[in-house]
């Protein structure tokens, strides 16, 4: 881990830390392009993939999620979204060009809770995935804190966060250079590589994750207004809209019995 240690105070260096100067401030329109690549997350989900749809007071964001690839991350986070456990939970952390999280109970970023008993589980590492924009990531603190276990994040990095320095410094460090034109197109958090656990990739609604993203928020980050994750709902993709697909309620009885 100490080469990626040295990489991650080198990108650092290099002010690849999001929110730093010379960065688009929140509120302003954030154009993303469209980028093509061999790459796992940007491909379409297929048919049958496990999928998360977030209904939150902003608007819907679905990812999907990569079993196969963060198999402990995938569990504790479907098993734990099939509990209700994120029902009605805040963004407690948004930081503009940087992440927008959720995930604890106490809208603290103390809190967590896991599927074994509240236990951690290890983190899970493959050069499949990365820390794009738009990644679906379990954060991990070096002091094990319950930020391991329910937290999650979405990468909000920027188009432009990861300028040629960056590059030059990602490319002296052995990264593919695949991954290196992935971030160079649609912007990351490379640091981040390798410390956290990528699980999962937006792929419809990251509008609503950029604009959760500008909303407005004390020193400690929450935002001053509630965004509230309604709900997440696992599925797969191709099945029915779970929304479309639930029972119409009973009509409601009348005063006269």
């Amino acid at each position: 881990m100490r080469r990626f240690a040295f990489l991650a105070a080198c990108l650092l260096a290099a002010g690849v830390l999001a929110g730093c100067g010379g960065t688009p401030e929140p509120g302003d329109a954030v154009r993303r392009e469209a980028f093509e690549s061999a790459e796992v997350q940007f491909a379409a989900p297929d048919e049958g993939d496990t999928i998360a749809i977030f209904d939150t007071s902003a608007g819907e964001v679905r990812a999907v999620l990569y079993p196969d690839l963060a198999p402990m991350a995938v569990d504790n986070f479907v098993g734990l979204a099939n509990q209700g456990y994120y029902n009605g939970l805040s963004f407690h952390r948004v930081i503009y060009g940087f992440v927008v999280q959720s995930g604890d109970a106490t809208g603290t970023g103390l809190g967590g809770s896991s599927i074994w008993s509240g236990n951690p589980f290890p983190a899970a590492y493959t050069d499949k995935l990365h820390h794009y924009a738009g990644a679906l990531c379990a954060p991990v603190s070096p002091d094990a804190s319950p930020s391991t276990l329910s937290q999650f994040y979405f990468v909000q990095a920027l188009p432009s966060s990861v300028d040629k320095a960056a590059q030059q410094t990602l490319a002296d460090a052995g990264v593919r250079q695949e991954v290196i034109d992935a971030y160079a197109a649609v912007g990351g958090l490379p640091y981040l590589d390798n410390t956290d656990t990528v699980f999962g990739q937006i792929y419809e609604g990251m509008d609503v994750v950029d604009a959760i993203a500008g909303a407005e928020v004390d020193e400690a980050g929450k935002p001053l207004e509630e965004v509230t994750l309604n709900s997440v709902t696992i599925s797969t993709y191709g099945a029915p809209d779970p929304a479309a697909s639930a029972p119409a309620s009973e009509p409601a009885a009348s005063a006269a019995g």
